[in-house]
């Protein structure tokens, strides 16, 4: 299966790159395997379903567009960094973070979000992300991301939106266990 330019456009724009959907022996791959990011760490593999810069893999049953993936990936990119400017490109700049934290409700506003981060982790070679599901439809989709961050584990729920812009964050809440 081939990945139309169309489909594509969002994601070559952003440094994509389209590659064979084979196997050595020509089998049809996994979904995954029409999408690689071009940067110095081969982020996507199409055979893990990994995005390695973002210590970030995508589960066996999550089978979506590239472009669906994306703004998650630039997520996954804004905790593994610390930079927020990969939440921006994530997220509608409308949107809102929202859970429970110490004990009481938060709600943020994506300036709020992104000044909570300055630099990666000290630990951050040790923590490690996973895409557990993603279901779209038409326009909206939802999405389920497993954060493992030291003794915490992090569930986060996202809300996707697509517009003429492509797949962005609408929403997110989160749970720490």
């Amino acid at each position: 299966m081939s990945m139309s330019v169309e489909t594509a456009r969002p994601l070559l724009s952003r440094g994509w790159q389209l590659s064979e959907n084979r196997s050595p022996s020509g089998a049809a791959r996994n979904p995954l395997g029409e999408r690689r990011r071009a940067v110095d760490a081969e982020p996507m593999t199409a055979i893990s379903g990994e995005f390695a810069d973002a210590r970030l893999v995508v589960a066996d049953n999550v089978h979506v567009a590239a472009d669906v993936l994306a703004p998650l990936h630039d997520y996954a990119l804004g905790h593994a960094t610390g930079d927020p400017q990969h939440f921006r490109r994530a997220f509608r700049q409308t949107a809102h973070v929202e859970g429970i934290r110490d004990g009481a409700f938060v709600s943020w506003d994506l300036d709020r979000y992104c000044g909570l981060f300055e630099g990666p982790a000290a630990d951050e070679h040790l923590r490690r992300r996973r895409i557990d599901s993603v279901d779209v439809v038409g326009t909206i989709a939802t999405a389920t991301m497993t954060l493992t961050h030291g003794a915490d584990t992090f569930t986060d729920m996202f809300l996707l939106v697509r517009d003429d812009d492509g797949w962005r964050i609408a929403n997110k809440v989160y749970h720490r266990a």
